[in-house]
């Protein structure tokens, strides 16, 4: 195996430190740049419309992103200081874009490779195709069923997986819990913890067999085995995060939510948090819990930003200077010369990819955008309810649900550059907006379990804020809600086909099999019975385009919002 066992973990930090100078020498410092990306998610082209946008803190924006310019702005910073670690906080690929996912994310693999990644975590998308696969990714291998479809064989990654909360159900590790890396001399322990709600949002198959732990917990425990070895300088990836109320890639405006709890509470020998999974832009500095302060960053999503964090480390101690720590989010400006190889292996995924990718699938008189109004009902959400309502019919649906997680971006009428034309919707195209592959099921509920689902769309959380999520319904359903109702009492005057819902009728409901599962906290869908199967959600989707020809952003009458 590429990655690195306890054993040889020690060996090199015996290593390192018998190299290092005497007690009674004079403390200085060795200077150590971490670089680190969060959920890149395998956009080795340019990220476009607002996925490929950084917003300043003025409010404008500047282009960002790419494989190319990312690799570019990588080298750049590595070559400003000498000792530089590069890292990923996790979900580098999965919900990717057709010309990685096409071939399984091998393509982004390969750049994680080229960039000289040292360590990454276990995202939640690193598990969408289950362990297996994850473990394939690791150690290299063609796909099981498809073969090597990118190149003639998977290396697999050079870099370890980290997991230190993610064991199998018999309580052993899944997953490597740390990794070591020396730098100038220091040996950098690095820590990966994935979030402990991962059951919420990946389907209970991907995951069957493994347990989650506490965040707080795993990494606490693998720092005092890292302070047992000797290793002071510790940095985390936490592949979880807050969310913001805006502002620049280097402001503070986040609201205190898990990743916040999580680097309150962990141990004070960490002294970096990287996170992730929010796909927010922020660079903070909260307190560990002995009152010293700690960096803890996040750069946005896509590849768009670099967060960077230099440490000075005491030669004597080993350990960082905390008061000498800096840190920025590097915008991955495309200013910059694009790096070849980058380019070369971007160029080859997409050139691969194009004859599936460009093959048109239906066509759309204007965009059908994801952001919805106060309401919580968007024009693209409606489309892709009605289309898996289509898609289920010979399953008697009379609804179809959907989560907005699981529309990935917006179907923009412009022309792309390979061509196509205005309003054309291509395959590649509708990937992008539909990546996952979940199956389409129907199940029956009561109308009071159709109400409780529409009623947990306000989710209250521990700190005392209300997450919600918003699901995306056919035109089929109607209802109101009230801003001003209490949680559990916000819904009424709920219809299906124009008749009033009551609770003891019962409604054949279709919805993807994630939710189906009870994810992202939509526990009473697996009340539902008499399950029947339906298409892929890609399928659902690019069949209702092919049907209806010049497809315009439906009325915004299925959800009414009242005071």
């Amino acid at each position: 195996m590429r990655v690195l066992t306890i054993a040889a973990v020690a060996a090199v930090i015996t290593a390192g430190l018998a190299a290092g100078p005497a007690a009674a020498a004079p403390s200085n410092t060795t200077d150590v740049r971490l670089i680190a990306f969060n959920d890149f998610h395998g956009n080795l082209q340019p990220p476009a419309g607002s996925s490929g946008r950084v917003t300043l803190p003025d409010g404008t924006a500047v282009d960002a992103g790419g494989a190319a310019y990312l690799a570019t702005h990588v080298k750049q910073l590595r070559g400003q200081v000498r000792n530089s670690v590069v890292l990923s906080a996790g979900d580098n690929v999965g919900a990717s874009p057709l010309d990685s996912a096409l071939f399984h994310d091998e393509p982004t693999m390969d750049l994680l490779n080229d960039l000289g990644v040292s360590a990454s975590v276990i995202g939640n998308h690193e598990l969408d195709e289950g362990y297996r696969e994850l473990q394939r990714m690791q150690l290299g291998g063609c796909h099981p069923t498809d073969g090597c479809v990118f190149r003639d064989s998977y290396r697999g990654a050079r870099f370890p997986i980290l997991g230190a909360n993610v064991t199998f159900d018999n309580g052993l590790p899944a997953a490597l819990p740390f990794t070591v890396t020396l730098s100038g001399g220091v040996p950098v322990g690095v820590i990966g913890v994935t979030l402990k709600d991962l059951p919420l949002v990946v389907t209970p198959e991907a995951i069957k067999g493994l347990r989650f732990g506490d965040e707080v917990r795993a990494i606490n425990q693998t720092s005092k085995l890292l302070d047992l070895l000797g290793i002071r300088t510790q940095v985390v990836l936490l592949h979880q995060g807050d969310n913001t109320e805006g502002g620049g890639p280097d402001d503070c405006r986040t609201v205190p939510g898990p990743a916040t709890t999580i680097a309150k509470a962990a141990s004070p020998s960490v002294d970096v948090i990287f996170t992730g999974h929010s796909h927010q832009q922020y660079n903070c500095v909260i307190n560990d819990p002995a009152g010293n302060p700690r960096t803890v960053i996040q750069g946005a999503s896509f590849g768009r930003l670099l967060s960077v964090v230099d440490v000075k480390v005491d030669k004597r101690t080993r350990d960082v200077v905390r008061s000498a720590t800096k840190a920025h989010n590097e915008i991955v400006t495309r200013d910059v010369t694009p790096d070849p190889t980058a380019q070369a292996l971007a160029d080859e995924a997409r050139t691969k990819a194009a004859p599936i990718a460009n093959e048109q699938v239906g066509s759309i008189t204007a965009d059908l955008v994801r952001a919805a109004p106060p309401s919580g009902e968007s024009p693209l959400g409606d489309v892709i309810a009605d289309a898996q309502l289509e898609s289920t019919a010979s399953n008697n649906a009379q609804i179809a649900i959907t989560n907005p997680g699981g529309i990935r971006t917006d179907l923009t009428y412009a022309g792309s550059p390979a061509g196509e034309g205005d309003g054309v919707v291509t395959y590649g195209e509708a990937f992008a907006v539909q990546p996952f592959s979940n199956i389409m099921q129907t199940v029956t509920l009561t109308g009071a379990s159709l109400k409780r689902v529409l009623e947990q769309q306000w989710q209250p959380q521990p700190d005392g804020s209300v997450q919600v999520k918003m699901l995306q319904i056919s035109s089929s359903l109607h209802y109101t809600w009230s801003q001003s109702a209490p949680i559990g009492s916000k819904v009424s005057n709920l219809t299906v086909a124009g008749t009033p819902v009551t609770d003891t009728a019962t409604y054949r409901v279709s919805v993807n099999n994630f939710l189906a599962a009870g994810g992202d906290g939509f526990a009473e869908f697996t009340k539902g019975t008499d399950l029947a199967g339906g298409p892929v959600d890609l399928d659902a989707f690019t069949a209702y385009l092919t049907a209806h020809p010049n497809v315009s952003p439906p009325p915004a009458d299925r959800v009414t919002l009242v005071p």
